[in-house]
């Protein structure tokens, strides 16, 4: 059965940490670990990006969120749920 990944994303973020989380997105497409990414609003705040994946490949799709956030300085921005 197919796990669900979240990522908490702050709205209103300049346009520089904009498309680094676009970038991110596409990396998480190109790299195979999912196909499409669900975007929904959590609140005023926040929106919520969801995707599913094989729970195979859950902790190195998670390893790779992070490493991502870490290594573009988006710690205030987005966050793993």
């Amino acid at each position: 059965m197919d796990k669900t990944i979240k990522l908490r994303v702050k709205r209103g973020i300049d346009s520089g940490k904009e498309l680094k989380i676009l970038k991110l997105k596409g990396n998480l497409i190109t790299e195979g670990f999912t196909e499409i990414i669900h975007i929904a609003d959590e609140n005023e705040d926040f929106y919520l990006n969801s995707f599913s994946i094989s729970p195979d490949n859950k902790k190195k799709a998670e390893d790779f969120v992070m490493d991502y956030i870490s290594s573009h300085n988006l710690a205030d921005t987005i966050t793993l749920v």
